[in-house]
C-alpha cells in the first residue's frame, strides 16, 4: 500500500504567472519525486485576469492528474490567513492507491419552485470523503447536501461557497482545465485516505434544551407549549449581563442532530441564526425551513473567545492525539468570511493556528474564507455560516486493522 502524501504552497506575489511559480515550487518541494493525484487551488479576484487559464497553468506547473478550486476574499496557507491583497493557496494529495473523481452539478428551479440537479455523483460504499465547492448565487447548496444524505447518508462532505464577488458571474470555480462560473465542482475520494471532518460553529448554549410543539416551516411557534417568543424572552431575562449583551445582539437556536439523545453538549447541536420574532402570534422565525415537532432546542450565544475555545477543544478532541503521531496529515480549512480579524478583535491568522496547533507541528493546510461552510454534524452533512468547517486527511489504515 503507498502511503499518502500532503503538501501545501503559498504565494502573495501580485502577478499571477509569478504567484503560480512561487507556490508550485513549495509545494512541490515538499512532495519531492511524487506526483499531485489532487490539487486544491483557492485564488482571491486579484488574478481575475488570468482565470481563463489558471487551471491549465497550474497543471502545467505542478504536474497534477487534477485539479479543482474556486475564488475566495480572503485566503488560508501553511499557517496564515491573509484577509486582504491577492493570494494563491494550493494543497495537494499524492496517493496512488486513492482513487479521485471529479464532477460538476447544476440547479434547475421549475415554475413551481421545485429543484432540479444535473451532475449529481453516483457514489460508491467505497466512496470516503467528499469536497464540495459551489457558487453561493447559483446554487442552492443545502438542498445539494439534503439530497446527498438521503442517497449516501454515510460519506462525509467537507468544503465552502466561494467568496469575494457580489453577484452571478463574479465568482468562478475551477474544473481541471475548465473554469466554471455557476454551480458546484467536487471531488469524491475511494481508498487510501480518510477524512476525519472537525466542524466549529462557535456558539455555546445558554439557558436550557425546548422541545418543538409547534411549528411551521421556518416559524417556530411553540417551545415546551408556550409560545416561543415567550421561551425567548425568559431565557433572556435568566442570563447574567454579559450573556444578554451578546443574546440581544444576534440570538441563535441549535437544533439538536439526534432525537434520540436526552443530554447535549456543544457539538451536538446545528446552530441556525434567529431572524426576528412575530409579535402578532409570539412566533420565531428561525433561518432554516426543516424544523419539525418533537426536536429539540436550545437558545445560544456566540462571542470571539467561546469560538476560539470551541475550535480548539474540537480540533484537540478529534485529531489531537491521532493527529500528533500520524507521519502524513493534510488540512483544508473553510473559515466563514464573518471570521477572521473582524471576528477576533483584529487578531491575525486566528482558525488556522488554533488548527496547526492541535498537531504540534505545521501541517500542509489551505483554505479560504467563505460565503457559507460544508460540513456535518451529527452523521449529516449540513451548509453553516460564521463556522470553521475543517477536512483533516491522513492515510486510512489498512483492512483489518
Amino acid at each position: 500500500m503507498t502511503p499518502a502524501r500532503f503538501a501545501s504552497g503559498f504565494s502573495t506575489r501580485e502577478d499571477t504567472q509569478d504567484a503560480v511559480r512561487e507556490a508550485s515550487e513549495q509545494l512541490l518541494g515538499h512532495l519531492g519525486d511524487e506526483t499531485p493525484d489532487l490539487l486544491v487551488a483557492f485564488v482571491t479576484l486579484h488574478h481575475g485576469g488570468q482565470f481563463e487559464s489558471l487551471g491549465a497553468d497550474l497543471l502545467r506547473a505542478t504536474g497534477a492528474r487534477h485539479v479543482v478550486g474556486c475564488s475566495g476574499d480572503g485566503l488560508i496557507g501553511g499557517r496564515r490567513e491573509v484577509e486582504q491583497g491577492s493570494a494563491l493557496a494550493l494543497w495537494a494529495l499524492a496517493c496512488h492507491d486513492t482513487r479521485v473523481g471529479l464532477f460538476s452539478s447544476q440547479a434547475e428551479q421549475d415554475e413551481s419552485g421545485a429543484i432540479s440537479f444535473q451532475g449529481v455523483p453516483d457514489l460508491r460504499r467505497e466512496t470516503s470523503a467528499l469536497l464540495l465547492l459551489g457558487e453561493p448565487f447559483t446554487f442552492p447548496m443545502a438542498e445539494f447536501l439534503g439530497l446527498l444524505n438521503e442517497r449516501f447518508p454515510a460519506i462525509p462532505a467537507v468544503g465552502g461557497m466561494a467568496s469575494g464577488g457580489q453577484g452571478p458571474g463574479q465568482n468562478f470555480l475551477l474544473h481541471d482545465e475548465r473554469l466554471v462560473e455557476r454551480g458546484c465542482v467536487g471531488v469524491t475520494l475511494e481508498g487510501g485516505v480518510e477524512l476525519v471532518p472537525v466542524v466549529s460553529q462557535g456558539c455555546r448554549p445558554v439557558g436550557e434544551p425546548l422541545v418543538i410543539t409547534s411549528v411551521a416551516d421556518h416559524l417556530v411557534r411553540k417551545l415546551g407549549g408556550r409560545k416561543a417568543a415567550k421561551a425567548l424572552f425568559e431565557t433572556l431575562r435568566g442570563l447574567d449581563e454579559g450573556d444578554r449583551e451578546l443574546f440581544q445582539g444576534g440570538p441563535f437556536l441549535g437544533v439538536a442532530v439526534d432525537a434520540n439523545q436526552h443530554e447535549f453538549q456543544r457539538g451536538d447541536f446545528l446552530v441556525r441564526g434567529i431572524l426576528g420574532v412575530q409579535s402578532s402570534d409570539g412566533a420565531v422565525a428561525v433561518a432554516d425551513g426543516g424544523l419539525r415537532p418533537g426536536q429539540t432546542v436550545q437558545f445560544m450565544v456566540r462571542d470571539a473567545e467561546s469560538a476560539g475555545e470551541d475550535l480548539s477543544r474540537l480540533m484537540e478532541a478529534r485529531v489531537g492525539t491521532e493527529g500528533a503521531a500520524a507521519e502524513e496529515v493534510g488540512v483544508l480549512l473553510f473559515s466563514c468570511n464573518g471570521r477572521g480579524s473582524r471576528m477576533f478583535g483584529g487578531e491575525a491568522d486566528h482558525d488556522i493556528r488554533r488548527v496547526q496547533a492541535a498537531f504540534g507541528r505545521e501541517v500542509p493546510a489551505a483554505g479560504f474564507f467563505a460565503m457559507g461552510e460544508i460540513g456535518p454534524v451529527g452523521g449529516r452533512n449540513f451548509l453553516h455560516g460564521f463556522t470553521a468547517s475543517v477536512g483533516v486527511l491522513r492515510g486510512a489504515p489498512p483492512s483489518g486493522r
